[in-house]
Order: C-alpha cells, then structure tokens, then sequence
C-alpha cells in the first residue's frame, strides 16, 4: 500500500518513498511518503492561513462539535485502525484496538472544554480602569509522535491542541507513520478546514525542516531524551515554547505488607504489557528483601507463560520489538547486563519457536541482584526486560527509586496508607500509582519531573500547554492623564 502526505486537507506524494516493515514477518507492507523541505513548508504554511483565516475565528462550540465528531469516526475505527498499528509496530491488538477507543475519550474531554476557555476579571489599585484577560491559541504547533503508540500519544497532543483553537503539523515516527496517515483520511471526513491538521512524515529530515521552515508557534514532542535534547535547544534558539515527554525509568515498589497477588500481576503489567516498550514502564521493581525470592519466583512462573506470537491474534499477550534497531538494542543490554553482575533469572534471549522465527521477539526477562548503580538499572532499555532491586527500609526505597535522572512514572504496593502518603509525597515523579500500575484516563495530567521532559498533557493541564494570556486594561475614567506619568 502507497500512502501519502496529508496538506491543506490533500493527498500529496512525497518526495520519496521508504517501506515500512511489519515487525512480526520482518516484510515490507506499506511505502511511506519522504516529505521534502519544501513539502514540509507547504504543510506549515497551510496551517499558518487556515489558522489566520479561519480556525482562531471559530467558536468553542464549533471545535467542540468537530472533535466529537472526529471521536465518533475513531471508534467507528477502531479495529481497522488497531490493526494498522499492531501491522506497523507489533503491539498486540487487543491494546491497540482498546488504545483507539482510549484516544475517542481524549477528543470528546477536550471537545467538552473548548467552550470552556475562560480569561479572568483582575481588580486594580486604579478604580477607574478595567482589566481583564483572554486566552488565546498559540498558532501553529507542530506535534511529533512515538512509534509505541502513535495515535494514543497523538491524541494526547492533537486534542487540547484543536480545542484550545490551534492549527498543528504532525510527524509520527518514521518507525509506524501508516495509523497517523490513516487517521488524517477522519479529519477531513470529520469535516475540519482544510490546513488545520496536517500529516508530514519521514526521517529525521523532516524533524529538521519542521523547525527551519516556517515560523511554528509551539512544539510538543514525545521520544527519546536524546532527541528531546535537540528539539529543546533548536526550538530555544528560536523561542519556540516546547513541552517534552521522555524517558523514564519508572520504580515499582512492593513492601512486604502488600496484597503480593495483585502486586505481581501489577509488576508484570507495568513491565510487559507493550512488550515494555512504554515510557512508564516500570523495569525498575524495588522489593522488600523479606519477600524478595517470593516475588521474584513468582514473576518468573508468570513470565514464562506469556503467550508470544502473532500481535494481531487475540490469544496472543506479548507482541514485538517495534522495528529491528530496537530489537538489537535490547538484546545488546541484556548481554551487557549478564556481564555487568546481574543474575540473569529467566529470558534473555530472542525467542524462538513455531510463529517467531520471523519476528523480533524477545523472550520476557528478568534479573534479579541487581544494584542501582548497574546500567541495566539505570538506562532506559524499552523492552521486556525487568530489573528486580531489594531493599529493606521504607528511607532505603525511596532513595533508591529517587536515584535516577528520570522521574516520570512510579508504583507503591502496600497496605499501610500512611506508609502509601509518605511514599507518594518522597517519590520524585510526575505519577505515582498506588496498588495499581499502567492506569490512565484523558482527565489526569501526565507529565514528567527531571530528564523525563516537562509540561503536561491529558486534563485541564494539557489544554494550558496550546494557550496563551493577553491582558487588557481599559480606562473608563474622564480626567486627563500626565503623558509621562505611569499610573500604579
């Protein structure tokens, strides 16, 4: 399948192609479009008129209507388009079909608040002058994806984004652009102006000329912290506000007065649930030493049944790495982390076996005796790899799950709910879970603390990230003022 660019609401070819390789039978399924320099100006200067000429005209009512709109035709969607996802990036289709129905209550939460866009009234020393301030759209925002879960962290951005009444480009991952193309075909059957939403897609090329192209007014990227690094300093350089979500290397912490039933089933989804290949991850699992052995057995029994194999049969629990680069990575840390003094306990390997060989699949894996100060546990792997840390203290837990440039997600299993306050107010993390793991809703802001990136999306929060205050002071006094006197 040929697929191409999506400007001013139009289907253009690209430059040039590229292939898109299905993860799990390691072929060519679809041709990506290459969006020149040129293409990727046209697609910023669409949204730049549409937004100048129509759409920060519009009422809240309108953008409100049309992102319902856009959320009845994504769950109309959903199956097709959980296919087209797990066919891109190997994640079973039981997430990815759920993830799109996920991504339809984003669009309505914030078609319900873009009528709800309120300034404020701000009394003044001056009696006699009336101050007041709009929030207004920032303009155009360029919106750049994962390839884990394109259209779920789409979303994520495009929904406050549209709400608040700016115009976006968006570039997915060159690793799983076919959903995000796919989609843009339900914007403008959702009827939005054309040059609104816009698709540009390719390889770091395109990143590149989406900052060099055309005035952009805000930029909001989900990836590597790497490449967050860059997109920070090239937007700095031109004062483009950004807001980065990153890394993270999330700690799970069970003390020995938890529910270790549900306990495990939460350490087993928060590590291989998306094949681990998700920001909130939690590969780093702090346990009490008391439970230690206990917790670790039985994590290891769990793992190894993890039914492995086609990601869009829906018997099938874990899928694939999403693309061969990412396969090599992970297999290289846990070679690395076998020499590095970490006790391999289960996994560890490509797995094999009837419908693997094709596919880059690893095998669920766990190492126990880990130290914090090992690279396994301290970089970010985004795989099926958990790393098992003990600890005896509630002080030793959280300096250990603290000990960390990243600070995105973090779990707290225990019964004791001061212990559950204390820990929620030491973690330094912008979510902590407690008894739970993995758990999201379009109303809870998310958002990370240190190299895990800043701002915030999903809520009310996210909606603040796409606007801007103007202030307004209007004198209704009669007397004539000192020219060059400020009135305080």
């Amino acid at each position: 399948m040929k697929y191409d660019l999506f400007i001013n609401n139009e289907a253009v070819a690209g430059a040039e192609t590229f292939a898109s390789i299905n993860p799990y039978t390691g072929g060519a399924w679809a041709d990506v479009p290459q969006a020149s320099a040129a293409q990727v100006a046209d697609a910023i200067a669409a949204a730049r008129h549409a937004f100048n000429t129509n759409w920060r005209k519009t009422t809240g009512k309108t953008r409100g209507q049309l992102l319902h709109r856009l959320a009845d035709l994504l769950e109309a969607n959903a199956q097709r388009l959980g296919v087209v996802e797990s066919t891109d990036n190997g994640k079973i289709i039981r997430e990815t079909s759920n993830q799109m129905v996920f991504a339809a209550r984003a669009y309505r939460f914030f078609a319900g608040a873009a009528d709800k866009i309120f300034g404020d009234t701000i009394p003044l020393d001056q009696p006699d002058v009336f101050d007041f301030t709009r929030r207004e759209p920032l303009g155009v925002a360029v919106l750049i994806t994962a390839w884990n879960s394109p259209l779920s962290l789409l979303a994520n951005k495009l929904a406050p984004a549209l709400a608040a009444g700016n115009c976006v480009v968006i570039k997915p991952s060159e690793h799983a652009s076919v959903s995000t193309l796919e989609f843009a075909q339900l914007i403008r059957e959702a009827g939005f102006p054309p040059g609104v939403v816009n698709v540009v897609t390719g390889d770091y090329r395109t990143g590149q000329a989406l900052l060099t192209s055309g005035r952009v007014d805000k930029v909001s990227f989900t990836g590597s912290p790497n490449v967050g690094r860059q997109i920070a300093a090239d937007a700095g350089r031109a004062l483009i506000p950004v807001t980065l979500e990153l890394g993270g290397k999330s700690p799970n912490i069970i003390f020995e007065d938890a529910n270790l039933d549900r306990a495990v089933v939460g350490a087993l989804a928060g590590i291989f649930g998306a094949t681990g290949q998700t920001c909130v991850a939690g590969s780093r699992l702090l346990v009490q030493r008391s439970v230690y052995k206990q917790v670790a057995t039985r994590l290891a029994a769990r793992a190894q049944a993890i039914k492995l194999g086609d990601p869009l049969d829906v018997a099938t629990e874990m899928g694939t790495a999403a693309n061969e680069p990412q396969f090599r990575r992970i297999l290289k840390m846990i070679e690395d982390a076998k020499s590095g003094g970490a006790t391999l306990f289960t996994g560890g390997n490509a797995a094999k076996g009837p419908g693997l060989d094709t596919g880059f699949f690893i095998e669920p894996t766990i190492f126990t005796d880990v130290s914090n100060d090992m690279v396994i546990a301290r970089e970010e792997v985004f795989g099926p790899v958990l790393s098992i840390i003990p600890f005896d203290t509630e002080e030793e837990a959280v300096a250990i799950a603290n000990d960390t440039v990243y600070g995105l997600a973090s779990g707290v299993w225990t019964s004791n709910l001061s212990r559950a306050m204390r820990m929620i107010r030491a973690i330094e993390a912008g979510t902590v879970w407690v008894n739970t793991y993995r758990v999201v809703s379009a109303m809870a802001p998310f958002g990370g603390y240190k190299e895990s990136g800043f701002g915030k999306e999903r809520g009310v929060a996210a909606l603040e990230e796409f606007l801007q205050t103007k202030n307004v002071m209007i004198d209704f006094s009669e007397e004539e003022r000192d020219p060059f006197a400020i009135k305080t």
